[in-house]
């Protein structure tokens, strides 16, 4: 079993005669959805596929169900929840868990992006991205490929590439000359596939390589190896800069002694022994609602997510997943002709190509995006305004709202700003506080009377954020003004932080306020649970912005 070509071909040949027919079609029709960048019409992804309608219709029911794949009118789109597949394949690496934090300090040091990328067949892909905040930096994500010839790490893998692999990639660079295989790329880059060979014989007698504006224009890196205890270079580690700092000599003077202590602690801490896998069955989430299953879609999908360390036996895929030996021995057959595993020694192991599923354009989402459609559940569930915010100071900013359909209802924008003690969201999001902020804010915070009912005192504020803490929601009563009512619950990161606030706004004469909790309350902590899930698949190992 082989790994398979990056871009758009799928391995040459026919399947094998024990391969999974609907599992092939599944994994074609994600692929064909993350290729359109997530989001694509039913009729369109059909013939981007070249697969029956009905066909269509039951990889995205199953998809649907497992939480992959969500309606949107006549689009089909991706869900934060797919990126588990790629999750598997970056824990089971133990690349960017092992590795990650090094590169985060370089990137620190050095105030320079550092990003650290795998082989993957003749191209290169990001695991682990440490970028800078600036107009002009690195915006690649995990999970995004390169041509192998247009980055700073191809020339390092090409370094030990057989004659069968320099083979490939010129049959990739002739058939793909457009490289519509690897669409993100910039348009003008300057490819760099002449000169290539010659840039691998130097990056293998140097140990290390240097990108001087092949990706894009001002964008200058360079990388050096990481490798196991074989010898193998299993990850790149790059430092990436913009010639308004560097130009590719003064990079390539200044970074590879810095770069060599960092890649030589990471080839340390590749020695750890690799910690043991989570105990449990992977979860399919099904349930016996919707349309028909295709039950080898979600079984093959179920062999993904069962990886815990970098290479298992088929005996353990089985039990890891609770599904008969003869079931997984399919999956992995199929998985391995599409390149998304590889096989050595009876031991199975995923491959970089499983982040092509999804990975990179879920990677691109924000909060306010993956907040989105479960307010606008929220929003049809309560039947009134649903909306996130964020702390911006001593107020709240809006980033995500669907407002209500009533004839009358609360006019509120995204970008908005409150003053925060007068607002739920902003109670929530000062509860969120350490306690010495949070103590400290009443007391400093300018406490106008927006309405009568404003609450102004310090001390009356103080003990209501305790309360809000306590009871994990906020309810304001026309303190911002008068007929309003709203009640907001947190969101909470990975690690149990409170980021944003979801709150459902009202008119304040339409119920009592007791009425609006037993309403709503439930409704809104449910929305904010399922942002919360997507939000913790999403960013285990990717960066998203709260706004």
């Amino acid at each position: 079993m082989t790994e398979a070509t990056t871009g758009e071909a799928l391995p040459a040949g026919d399947p094998p005669k024990e391969a999974v027919g609907p599992l092939i079609r599944g994994l074609a029709v994600i692929r064909r959805l993350s290729l359109a960048g997530g989001r694509r019409t039913v009729s369109d992804l059909t013939r981007d596929a070249g697969l029956a309608r009905s066909t269509v219709d039951r990889v995205l029911g199953t998809l649907v169900r497992l939480g992959y794949v969500r309606p949107a009118g006549r689009d089909a789109v991706l869900a934060p929840a797919l990126m588990e597949l790629g999750n598997a394949y970056l824990a089971a690496s133990r690349l960017p868990g092992l590795l990650g934090p090094y590169a985060d300090r370089l990137a620190d040091e050095l105030d320079e992006s550092v990003s650290l990328a795998v082989p993957d067949a003749d191209g290169v892909r990001f695991v682990h991205q440490a970028p800078r905040r600036r107009r002009m930096t690195a915006v690649f994500r995990v999970g995004d490929l390169l041509p192998a010839e247009c980055a700073a790490p191809g020339a390092l893998f090409a370094a030990d590439w057989s004659p069968a692999q320099w083979e490939r990639w010129r049959l990739r660079v002739v058939s793909d000359p457009g490289y519509a295989g690897f669409p993100v790329l910039p348009p003008d880059s300057a490819h760099g596939a002449d000169s290539f060979e010659d840039r691998a014989a130097q990056a293998r007698q140097k140990g290390w390589s240097a990108d001087d504006q092949l990706i894009e224009p001002g964008l200058v890196a360079v990388a050096l190896p990481v490798r196991d205890a074989t010898g193998r270079a299993v990850c790149a580690v790059s430092v990436v800069s913009h010639t308004s700092r560097h130009d590719a000599a003064s990079l390539c003077a200044a970074m590879p002694p810095r770069l060599r202590e960092t890649a030589a602690a990471m080839e340390h801490a590749l020695t750890a022994p690799p910690a043991l896998g989570p105990v449990g069955t992977a979860r399919t989430r099904l349930s016996d609602e919707g349309p028909e299953l295709v039950e080898s879609l979600a079984r093959g999908l179920a062999v993904l997510t069962g990886f815990t360390t970098a290479a298992m036996s088929l005996s353990a895929l089985a039990e890891a997943t609770g599904l008969p030996r003869a079931t997984v021995r399919r999956a992995l057959i199929t998985l391995a002709h599409l390149g998304y595993v590889a096989a050595e020694d009876r031991l199975f192991r995923l491959t970089p190509r499983v982040l092509d599923l999804g990975y990179a354009c879920l990677a691109r989402l924000t909060l306010p995006q993956i907040a989105q459609p479960h307010l606008t559940w929220l929003a049809g569930e309560v039947r009134d305004s649903a909306s996130m915010a964020i702390l911006a100071g001593d107020d709240i900013r809006y980033v995500a709202r669907v407002p209500t359909e009533r004839i009358m209802s609360v006019d509120i924008t995204v970008g908005t700003r409150f003053p925060a003690y007068a607002t739920s969201m902003g109670r929530v999001l000062l509860a969120g506080l350490g306690d010495a902020d949070r103590a400290a804010y009443p007391a400093r915070a300018d406490l106008r009377p927006l309405t009568r009912h404003t609450v102004t005192s310090p001390v009356r504020l103080a003990e209501l954020l305790d309360q809000v803490r306590r009871d994990g929601y906020a309810l304001v009563d026309q303190e911002l003004e008068e007929g309003l009512r709203s009640i907001a619950v947190p969101v909470r990161d990975r690690a149990g932080e409170v980021v944003a606030a979801v709150n459902v706004s009202t008119h304040a004469h339409r119920q009592t306020a007791e009425g609006t909790r037993e309403a709503v309350l439930p409704q809104l902590r449910e929305a904010a649970a399922r942002i919360e899930h997507d939000l913790h698949i999403a960013t285990r190992f990717a960066r998203i912005p709260t706004a």
